[in-house]
């Protein structure tokens, strides 16, 4: 398994710079992660980012959060999701020396097997929770083996559901995990249409981590997150950190109209300010070893709408070699980014036929060229 890991990175490496990347110095790749979960041998999709460069790094493991849908729309939105996701802060990582790791859970993205996160009941969070920091436990000892891994210095980075998988995991306080990073920590019940069914029981599922996870935490927080507001926060962070689990608690400034989206979304200079100093007090590395060049100047497609322009600025600005853009006869368009460049592709396709209710849409822009480059 970690041969053919090794010539999916060497092979999707010398792809991504015959498209002229826009990230030297760091290699991108798929990652298929082998776990044993419940007597079982599955494989759990992932996406590396790391130095391209020989040695071992610091690990992060980020983990991801949960559609607050109901019914069949939320398996539907659970096979949409991919690893890719975290592109943004997983860049910001590596640049800083760390080999950044996202995995999906089961049930979601490509992993193998079913979905195993149900609610026994609709305020039983807690069994729940320890189910996928299981998963985040079995990744965790197959990524320790990797041949780039620094196996003593890892951190967990969860976001929402993912922010109580990674705690529930670190509670376990296995061998080289030295920090949590919880990013807007929670859980709804999915029979409420992403509702919480009880704030008492979810404050009371932290308050059971904190009485046994011993790892440094830094729990982040938006003011205006919508889901998690900074009152339900500071209930959530008194109750875990009061069975002497150690932590500290940072609300941040709003961003955009819901800050539950901060991690995935906003630019790393929104967080970094407050993960930096807590990563700099355990020893772990903050400062950028590698710098990377500015987004290419390419012009705006021509006939393009107003949004579509908007668009493409946003598509040159997205840092990733695995991206496309589509446009449409009368200046509709769509965007993608993927595992790989022709997932790229395809994204890009099917994003501007649901934009343009089915027109037809040819590729404009792949990767860091125009696509008759």
């Amino acid at each position: 398994m970690r041969f053919l890991t090794a010539l999916l990175l060497l092979v999707t490496t010398a792809a991504q710079a015959s498209e002229g990347g826009l990230l030297p110095g760091l290699t991108s790749a798929p990652l298929s992660v082998a776990v044993t979960l419940s007597g079982s041998k599955l494989s759990l999709d992932g996406f590396v980012i790391r130095p391209d460069r020989p040695g071992r790094f610091p690990l992060v493991v980020m983990v991801h959060g949960t559609p607050s849908l109901r019914g069949d729309a939320f398996f539907r939105e659970l096979v949409k999701r991919s690893p890719v996701d975290f592109n943004t802060p997983a860049i910001a990582f590596a640049q800083r020396g760390y080999a950044a790791v996202t995995i999906m859970r089961r049930g979601f993205g490509r992993s193998d097997g079913a979905y195993a996160e149900d609610l026994r009941d609709d305020c039983d969070y807690l069994p729940a929770v320890r189910i996928s920091g299981q998963d985040v436990l079995a990744a965790l000892a197959s990524l320790r083996r990797e041949a780039w891994v620094d196996a003593d210095h890892i951190v967990l980075l969860g976001h929402s559901t993912g922010g109580l998988a990674a705690t529930a995991a670190a509670a376990e306080n296995p061998a080289g995990v030295v920090a949590v990073l919880n990013f807007d920590g929670g859980r709804h019940s999915p029979s409420r249409s992403g509702q919480m069914c009880s704030p008492d029981s979810l404050v009371d599922t932290w308050a059971a981590l904190g009485r046994v996870g011993r790892i440094p935490a830094l729990w982040i927080y938006a003011e205006n997150d919508r889901s998690y507001g900074p009152d339900l926060a500071r209930r959530m962070f008194g109750a875990y950190s009061a069975g002497g689990a150690p932590a500290q608690l940072q609300v941040l400034p709003p961003f955009g109209s819901d800050g539950h989206d901060l991690i995935t979304k906003a630019s790393p200079e929104n967080w970094l300010p407050a993960v930096a100093p807590f990563l700099a007090g355990l020893g772990l590395p903050v400062d950028p070893v590698i710098t990377l060049p500015p987004p290419p100047d390419l012009p705006s497609p021509p006939g393009a709408l107003p949004v579509c322009r908007k668009a493409f600025a946003d598509y040159l600005a997205y840092r990733s070699d695995a991206k496309a853009f589509a446009m449409a006869a009368r200046g509709g368009c769509g965007g993608g980014v993927g595992r790989t460049i022709d997932e790229a592709r395809a994204n890009a396709l099917a994003d501007c036929a649901a934009n343009t209710r089915g027109a037809a849409c040819r590729l404009y822009a792949t990767g860091q060229r125009l696509a008759e480059d």
